[in-house]
């Protein structure tokens, strides 16, 4: 698969087709990861998710995404980094 974004996406054989979206609606792997793999950005995953699958099923795949923090690393990052809010323990009224 491309490591630049000269190849243009009509370009990819069925296989890279097929590899680039398995990792698009896998919840693990963020399209930043896309990005440094393939050298394919967001947008460029998003125009093959559109061309490739069915309608409906792009739809499901929008939806899914678009509230996954894991698909985006800097979400991802500060949902681990902000404070939990739980009481501590010796705040509670006895």
């Amino acid at each position: 698969m491309p490591k630049n974004n000269k190849v243009s996406l009509s370009r990819l054989s069925p296989q890279e087709k097929s590899s680039l979206i398995r990792m698009a609606w896998e919840d693990r792997t963020s399209f930043e990861e896309i990005r440094r793999k393939t050298g394919f950005v967001e947008a460029d995953i998003i125009k093959l998710m559109r061309r490739e699958l069915k309608p409906s099923s792009f739809r499901l795949w929008r939806k899914r995404v678009s509230g996954r923090k894991t698909k985006h690393e800097k979400l991802f990052r500060q949902s681990q980094d902000s404070p939990s809010i739980t009481p501590h323990p010796s705040s509670r009224s006895q």
